[in-house]
């Protein structure tokens, strides 16, 4: 070992290295292979087996019975041979990772790593010394020249020179950057081998990052977080003024509560239109959707005779009982919205008409109904025991439990997006429309669906909305809700490209932009300056999202 300490290795000196390893790990794996022949690799060729025959078309269901019950008596037996060599399968896995443990990095890897990290200097000095003397080289020449034209074509032969150079360079660096990486990665395909991809937790986040450090590139990282950082700067900046502008702390508990309780009934609406840009679309009319659910849900649960009248009507719905008007609300708000966004939904799947005609004709139609219909009038508050009922306070009275219907929202729409057929159509017509249509893909179907889903939680978030803020039903309500909403959704990573994006990123977003808006209004700025905050951080992400998509075509 002490010969090739602090040098530079060749790939023999490396190889040589590796060798007895290879031989005591190999030799190991060898025995693990004769055992492992008439147990673990019978009983996965059989189960296979049985699962390809009963997909055969080609047996009749008797012939398939008398060869599953074949493949099924040899399984038994191979399962027995599987259990009997277990314990001694077990012992020499643990002698060969024992091996790689006390070896592996100290034998081989940690020298082939320094000798990377030497050759990756002497790269960078030979790179450098070369600049220097393609620099004195291109300056002689120069003195030599009087025409401006001899100039001009030495200028361009000297730049294709540094950028040849830059090339040779680069090619290099990562050349000694992958075979480090592949030095590091062939430990765990010997431990692969051996356990049959089954890692431990410790060794999954070792090769995470690992393959993070050498995959990672400053350009994409910037692309992926550079608008994230720049927000996580405006929030430290607006924690250390609150207490110099208006003597209170930001981030404190009650005000990180009062964010999520905010964010609650958005993040509804957030999930909503998210599908709806994922499949390259958008929807204009979440606001008015929320101001028409506001004052429906208002009437039904307002306690005693409305305040305001519909189509110059007035209701009293005390009658029925407090859980069903509760129910009643949901559903009416439900069914509205989902009426509406089906509309849209429709003409944008059926005559391809974009998502942004389709849902500002609902936009200005839901406006102008319910501003003609109530006249601008509020419709008061609600029952107060309803929001004691459906989103009370919980371990006395600190933890508003909103949050939680939200977090059901969140699981269910990933469980959608993530463990569906209809989540990865969506992604699928996103991502490309004509290749989805053509595999099989009811674009139709899926773009009216992502419309549904949208309808309802529109729905269900405008109902809790309007028990977070016991009722104050107006048509107005939700005024720009579906800029915060999109918003939310683009800084999330849901691209305007279409098929691009996750639920995580999402909430991430729904609690970036209710963050920014509580801690604003706590620091006293303008409701209409806060306008100019949310319009810079969207043409931001979007302008972030298109230099993606340009890359990457």
């Amino acid at each position: 070992m002490a010969d090739i300490k602090g040098k530079i290795l060749t790939a023999e000196e490396e190889q040589g290295l590796l060798k007895p390893i290879d031989e005591f790990v190999g030799g190991i794996q060898e025995e693990i292979n004769a055992l492992r022949a008439d147990g673990t690799d019978r009983v996965t060729s059989l189960t296979n087996h049985i699962a390809i025959i009963r997909e055969n078309a080609n047996y009749t269901k008797a012939e398939k019975a008398a060869i599953i019950a074949k493949d099924k008596a040899e399984l038994q037996k191979a399962k027995q041979v599987e259990k009997q060599h277990s314990a001694e399968i077990k012992k020499l896995i643990g002698e060969a990772v024992g091996h790689l443990d006390a070896h592996y990095d100290s034998d081989y890897y940690a020298p082939v790593a320094a000798s990377c990290e030497l050759e990756k200097a002497e790269e960078n000095s030979r790179y450098a010394a070369e600049l220097v003397q393609l620099e004195k080289e291109h300056t002689a020449e120069l003195a030599k020249l009087t025409d401006k034209h001899e100039i001009k074509d030495e200028k361009y032969v000297y730049k294709n020179r540094m950028f040849d150079a830059r090339l040779k360079h680069d090619a290099t660096l990562q050349g000694i950057k992958d075979r480090k990486h592949e030095a590091f990665s062939y430990r765990y395909h010997l431990t692969d081998l051996l356990r049959l991809s089954k890692f431990t937790f410790a060794e999954k986040q070792k090769q995470k990052w690992e393959n993070y450090k050498y995959t990672f590139n400053t350009r994409n990282f910037l692309l992926a977080n550079g608008l994230y950082i720049v927000i996580m700067i405006v929030f430290i900046v607006l924690c250390l003024l609150a207490p110099i502008i208006k003597n209170t702390q930001l981030l404190t508990v009650n005000n990180i509560l009062n964010i999520l309780q905010m964010a609650s009934p958005r993040m509804f609406l957030a999930l909503g239109v998210g599908g709806l840009i994922l499949l390259g679309g958008t929807d204009l009319s979440i606001g008015r959707m929320v101001g028409t659910s506001m004052v429906l849900s208002t009437m039904i649960m307002h306690k005693g005779i409305n305040t305001g009248a519909l189509f110059g009507q007035i209701f009293d719905f005390t009658a029925i009982p407090v859980g069903l008007r509760i129910v009643m609300a949901l559903l009416v708000c439900c069914c509205v919205t989902t009426v509406f966004a089906s509309i849209a939904g429709f003409f944008t799947a059926k005559f391809r008409i974009h998502p942004f005609i389709s849902t500002m004709a609902n936009m200005l139609i839901m406006f102008g109904l319910m501003t003609f219909a109530t006249k601008g009038v509020s419709f008061g508050a609600i029952e107060l025991s309803i929001p004691k009922t459906i989103i009370p306070k919980l371990f006395g009275g600190q933890f508003p439990s909103i949050i939680l219907w939200a977090v059901a929202a969140v699981a269910i729409m990933y469980f959608v997006w993530n463990k569906t057929t209809l989540g990865k159509n969506m992604y699928a017509v996103g991502g490309n429309r004509e290749a989805a249509a053509v595999s099989g893909i009811s674009v139709f179907k899926v773009t009216l669906t992502a419309f549904i889903i949208a309808g309802i939680l529109y729905g269900f978030g405008a109902w809790l909305e309007c028990i977070r803020m016991v009722g104050s039903g107006s048509a107005s309500y939700g005024q720009g809700w579906e800029t915060d909403a999109i918003a939310a959704c683009v800084v999330g990573g849901i691209s305007f490209s279409g098929g691009i994006g996750k639920i995580q990123g999402i909430v991430v977003g729904v609690l970036i932009f209710t963050a920014l808006t509580y801690c604003l209004t706590v620091l006293g700025v303008d409701t209409n300056l806060q306008f100019v905050f949310s319009g810079i951080i969207i043409i931001s992400a979007v302008t972030i999202d298109c230099l993606k998509y340009v890359q990457k075509k």
